[in-house]
């Protein structure tokens, strides 16, 4: 995958195809390749893009969901964007939920992924140890259901941001405002149709969160997708692709035959 990074202001970001708006959101650790499959196979028919999330560059007061969801906020308006299909991965969901709560004007349909919001088991009882390689090559194996997905790519990249101190400090900074940014209460606002892709083996947001957020989003739709852990869009991206898709596509209809 080679996309074209764009910047404009403070923002950096991918903007691929012609269409409707698919927006998104990528987690703690995520990157663009976490989203390869999932941008190739809509660009085809939507304007996909992807914020590149400043987690770990905000200052330290900012460094919460909240400051995350200002950010995407802003990043909307100077763009320009509108009716939007907001998907967020983890924490990206996290932001997803917050903006939708506080915006809810531009975005057409909310997907959530293995998001944060109400739990997450994300470090467990214990957050980054500066130069313990195993023990982030163990909290990387835990994202997926396969453990070979966490390559030594992967796991490089990784200990390279959590052997150093001021991103340390971030990630714990994000991780403990989201659990404090517990949004239960307020999930009964959204109004917007909204997908849950849960994997069945998701151990970090299991399986009982993605009920719990099907409960409570009054317009919701929930799958799950076997032998899958917290990624789905890179760790069964057609079987993911296929319900997005299908979802996208049953929302345009319904606009096209009340209009």
């Amino acid at each position: 995958m080679d996309y074209q990074l764009r910047q404009i202001d403070k923002f950096t970001f991918i903007e691929e195809g012609e269409g409707e708006t698919l927006m998104l959101l990528h987690g703690l650790f995520g990157a663009l390749s976490n989203f390869a499959d999932l941008i190739e196979h809509f660009k085809k028919e939507f304007k996909v893009v992807v914020p590149i999330l400043p987690l770990l560059d905000l200052d330290i007061f900012h460094t919460t969901v909240s400051g995350l969801e200002k950010y995407v906020q802003k990043f909307i308006e100077v763009r320009g964007y509108d009716n939007i299909n907001l998907l967020g991965n983890s924490l990206g969901g996290h932001v997803a939920l917050a903006h939708v709560l506080k915006h809810p004007e531009k975005i057409k349909s909310l997907i959530l992924t293995g998001s944060s919001g109400l739990f997450e088991n994300g470090m467990g009882d214990s957050y980054p140890k500066r130069g313990d390689y195993e023990f982030i090559k163990k909290k990387a194996e835990i994202t997926f259901y396969d453990p070979a997905l966490a390559t030594k790519e992967l796991v490089d990249e990784l200990f390279e941001i959590t052997n150093n101190r001021m991103k340390v400090i971030k990630i714990i900074s994000l991780a403990k405002s989201a659990i404090r940014s517990n949004l239960g209460d307020e999930l009964n606002q959204i109004k917007q149709p909204t997908l849950l892709i849960w994997g069945n083996n998701d151990i970090i947001t299991p399986p009982f969160v993605g009920r719990e957020f099907n409960k409570l989003i009054e317009n919701s739709e929930l799958y799950f997708i076997d032998k899958c852990g917290h990624a789905p869009m890179m760790e069964v991206p057609h079987e993911f692709n296929d319900i997005l898709y299908t979802f996208l596509t049953k929302k345009k209809q319904s606009v096209a035959t009340s209009a």
